[in-house]
């Protein structure tokens, strides 16, 4: 099997993708991506080697993708807003042999030196000529003679090596096979017929290089024949008009999406009259946005639950009758259970972490055998570090974490990750960072931070600093003083009292 196959089998004149206003068809889609496949594979590249794929929602990243696949390769979707710093380090820690970069990351992709990415073979720009590199449109030009057909891996070979905070620890790379992200694709499918159709069109604001927007906006969509409508920078009112224009009938988006849209003054439930389905994803959905929802544009917010180890969806709502404030029950394929501190069953009620079984749970973390074993057991249960309820009918309710993880807008932000980068400013003795609600983005980092003595701090020049190393989503917004890190016997942080 390869997943680049979910491209076949649609008609030819049937729309695939609407890319900064320009319709694609099938027929097109699978040239082009036939094409860039026998370019690939001319430079080389071999089934197996990583190419980064570094480009925002467009044309440009879903040819890469699916010729990538197709090629046998193994992709690595990077945020292209990420700062040069992160992006060669998720670079070379997966040891990339190429890299396709858009325009989104091409400023901050030219200030990393080729020396140090010495895996990376090939660069490939996307709309422009790289220094030392190639353009896209050359490598997949159409004079080529020879089409390369796709590359037939098994469903436990990798497809896409994707970032995650995981459930613990720093950013890392996880392995998601070929198999893992079918799986998921059919059981997100199988979950309801309402879940989409052929002739949907779908919102695609989700980035697609996190896996929300990869395989469920996205690797759904191809898979049935849906049209998607890939938004490359999110503006409300002209997200709205989108809508509009293309008949969009299918919205998933995080709640700063929704949240958005309820708060723009005159707007009404006719804006979004052709939308049947909505989503929000990737975040908690907070209540009020919910309801804000609901009164202004008379769409009922869906939210199930998932995570980037599980491909990603684990449950849902969709044609179900679960409470308001459900996420719902698990996808067909996917077994649950809540457990106690010792791994036991809970009673009905009780909460407990959710774990997590099913051929769409993850291959591990790359090349890191030891985070790897923290959240998968022996015989396959994925540890989410989430913990839920479920009542009589069977519904499951999110109550809390385990995990020290924030999440900002979908986006995983790991506390140690930002508490390093803050250490490393000369006036900081001691930091300790934590995540707070926000009405927007669900949670936002906000830290605390212990003076050297003398030094001369101020709130914007630690969060200027922090901007220089983090991406955006994982700068402290908020900056308070403290005179001393509460600490454990062990010198633990004990973040439950500065929350």
């Amino acid at each position: 099997m390869n997943l680049a196959t979910i491209l076949e089998n649609h008609p030819d004149d049937a729309c695939a993708l609407i890319s900064r206003g320009k319709p694609t068809t099938f027929g097109s889609l699978r040239a082009q991506v036939a094409q860039l496949r026998s370019g690939l594979i001319s430079l080389g590249l071999q089934p197996g080697d990583r190419l980064a794929v570094i480009a925002g929602n467009n044309r440009y990243f879903v040819v890469s993708y699916l010729a990538g696949l197709g090629a046998g390769l193994v992709i690595v979707p990077l945020n292209p807003t990420n700062p040069s710093a992160a992006m060669q380090h998720e670079i070379h820690l997966v040891g990339a042999s190429a890299v396709i970069v858009g325009a989104a990351g091409r400023h901050a992709f030219s200030d990393i030196a080729r020396s140090d990415l010495p895996t990376v073979q090939h660069v490939i720009g996307a709309g422009f000529s790289p220094e030392g590199g190639m353009q896209f449109e050359d490598l997949a030009g159409e004079e080529r003679q020879e089409e390369s057909p796709i590359v037939e891996r098994s469903p436990d070979d990798l497809a896409v090596l994707i970032y995650t905070s995981g459930t613990a620890g720093s950013p890392r790379p996880a392995m998601l096979t070929h198999g893992n992200l079918y799986a998921n694709i059919c059981q997100t499918l199988a979950s309801s017929e309402e879940v989409q159709h052929g002739d949907d069109v779908v919102f695609g604001v989700l980035p697609l290089f996190h896996i929300f927007g990869l395989n469920v906006v996205l690797g759904v969509s191809l898979a049935v024949g849906s049209a998607v409508l890939l938004i490359e920078r999110f503006d409300p009112v002209s997200g709205l008009e989108s809508i509009q224009k293309h008949g969009v009938s299918v919205v998933s988006g995080p709640p700063t999406m929704w949240a958005a849209w309820a708060g723009i003054p005159g707007i009404d439930a006719a804006m979004v009259s052709s939308v049947r389905l909505a989503v929000s994803g990737a975040a908690k959905l907070p209540v009020e946005v919910a309801q804000a929802v609901e009164a202004k544009l008379g769409l009922t917010l869906e939210e199930g639950y998932g995570l980037t180890e599980a491909s990603p969806v684990v449950t849902s709502p969709t044609g179900t009758e679960a409470p308001f404030g459900s996420i719902g029950i698990p996808v067909p394929g996917v077994d649950l259970r809540i457990v106690d501190e010792n791994d036991e069953d809970v009673l009905v009620g009780d909460a407990g972490e959710i774990l997590v079984h099913g051929p769409n749970v993850f291959a591990g973390y790359w090349k890191d055998p030891e985070a790897t074993a923290r959240v998968l057991t022996e015989d396959g249960w994925l540890r989410t570090g989430d913990v839920a309820v479920v009542d009589d009918e069977g519904y499951l309710f999110l109550v809390d974490r385990l995990k020290d993880l924030i999440i900002v807008s979908g986006f995983n932000v790991f506390p140690a990750e930002v508490e390093a980068v803050l250490l490393e400013h000369p006036g900081i003795d001691a930091c300790a960072v934590v995540g707070v609600p926000h009405p927007y983005t669900g949670e936002a980092v906000k830290a605390y931070v212990q003076a050297r003595p003398g030094a001369p701090l101020e709130e914007d020049d630690i969060v200027a600093f922090c901007a220089e190393r983090l991406s955006s989503y994982k700068c402290p917004n908020k900056v308070w003083f403290v005179e001393e890190i509460p600490r454990g016997v062990t010198g633990k942080i004990i973040r439950h009292q500065l929350q």
